[in-house]
């Protein structure tokens, strides 16, 4: 245990694994389901993987299979996954006593990516002051919608809202509908509230605090934040614009809507897609043009530091300026006018290929154990499953305990993230006292 407090970012795979194996003991409850029967381990296992990795992908269809209890089960995991463990344990201890020691404050940076000791305290209350009010502004408006429109109880009303809400923000996909939000799709009143909400959760805390602080002054946003927010807005303005014309004449997505109709569908699930996991358009339905955005999308997904999975927006970026540096032989990376540290860019080829080799071998892995999967499809649930996104094409409740069991280590790695896993195995606390001549090898 010291040598495991001593390198904060050991404890972060093992406290994920630890919640994900106490809400699937909890979900495999009889109370959890509507039919008052033991869940199978694979499906407990499965859903409790995705509430905590904030995923939302499901073998099984949610609002017909868990209880009521269940699925307070599944929106307190995604809450708490989607906070952070390690931040959430500081709170704990925070409220208890008052204060958090250096070992407490360490733990909590290994996980929200905060450099320096700083004021831990002050962090931690301004992410829930963040995360609660967020999440209260989506639950009234997308309540008073489902009661004034759709005549929803007001206490049905306030449930749908705030279970989607926390879902949203959280960038989790789990809905009260058997087909996501399809029925929603037309209303912006629902949609686009669960879209901002997303948005703004997968931008991560630390470009979110400074943008918020110096909106003013973009100029001198930190070369992290640039890359988040513009960035961002690029894959969105992108993704809406491609995913707009892919689908136009198609009448089995927008092709059936008006003008005002195709913008915002297109709209929200591009925004949805990246981070949030929530089906405005059937995911099936897609034209073959579509799939490769929304699997790029998914892959890249949002910021560092967020409830986002993916390679994450800044270091997609990151990359993006390597390689323009490379092709014009300079021998720096410069962003604006700062300088890219060599770490940073090592770190983000590693994370880049690793998240390339996992979800590589993880669709060739479902393609071996599933019957009758296309590339395409397989290709679609292993991104969405190790980018945390959620989306489906509608072969993951068909799946065997294999394939779930596939999809579920996906989703693990993925929201810890290749790097961490990797730091946490391969820690060297020890520094090399010497080094090697240097020599160039021939590349390409």
């Amino acid at each position: 245990m010291r040598r495991l407090l001593r390198h904060p970012v050991r404890l972060v795979p093992l406290a994920f694994l630890v919640l994900i194996l106490l809400g699937t003991g909890l979900l495999m409850l009889r109370p959890a389901t509507i039919v008052y029967e033991r869940t199978p381990f694979a499906t407990a296992l499965f859903t409790a993987t995705s509430a905590v990795s904030v995923t939302g992908m499901a073998v099984n269809d949610t609002p017909n299979y868990w209880s009521g209890s269940g699925l307070a089960l599944i929106t307190v995991l995604t809450q708490i996954g989607g906070l952070g463990i390690l931040a959430g344990a500081a709170l704990v201890v925070l409220a208890v006593s008052r204060r958090l020691g250096l070992r407490n404050r360490l733990l909590v940076q290994a996980e929200t990516a905060e450099y320096g000791i700083g004021d831990v305290r002050a962090l931690l209350l301004r992410i829930v002051t963040t995360v609660l009010a967020c999440e209260a502004v989506m639950t009234l408006v997308v309540a008073g919608r489902l009661s004034l429109a759709y005549d929803y109880p007001v206490g049905r009303a306030l449930w749908s809202g705030a279970f989607h809400s926390v879902q949203a923000f959280n960038n989790g996909g789990f809905s009260l509908y058997t087909d996501g939000l399809l029925a929603f799709s037309l209303d912006p009143w629902v949609s686009l509230p669960l879209a901002v909400g997303a948005i703004v959760g997968g931008l991560g805390f630390p470009a979110l605090f400074e943008a918020v602080r110096e909106w003013r002054r973009p100029r001198r946003w930190a070369v992290a934040t640039k890359l988040t927010i513009w960035g961002s807005v690029v894959l969105l303005v992108v993704g809406f614009a491609t995913l707009l014309a892919a689908e136009w004449t198609n009448a089995r997505t927008i092709g059936q809507y008006d003008v005002r109709g195709k913008i915002l569908a297109s709209f929200t699930q591009v925004a949805l897609s990246r981070t949030g996991g929530f089906a405005v358009l059937p995911t099936a339905s897609l034209s073959e043009e579509s799939f490769p955005l929304l699997t790029g999308l998914m892959f890249i997904g949002g910021g560092s530091a967020s409830t986002a999975g993916g390679v994450k927006v800044s270091t997609f970026f990151l990359l993006a300026f390597v390689i323009w540096a490379e092709l014009r032989g300079e021998p720096d990376v410069r962003i604006g006018n700062r300088r890219v540290a060599t770490a940073s860019q090592r770190q983000a080829i590693t994370i880049a290929l690793l998240s390339v080799a996992f979800v590589a071998a993880g669709t060739t892995a479902l393609i071996v154990l599933t019957e009758g999967v296309l590339f395409n499809q397989a290709l679609f649930e292993a991104t969405s499953a190790f980018s945390t996104t959620g989306l489906s094409v509608g072969i993951a409740q068909s799946l065997s305990d294999g394939g779930q069991y596939l999809l579920t280590l996906l989703m693990y790695i993925g929201r810890i993230g290749p790097l961490t896993l990797g730091s946490a195995i391969a820690l060297n606390t020890r520094r090399s006292r010497y080094r090697y001549p240097e020599e160039q090898p021939i590349v390409g």
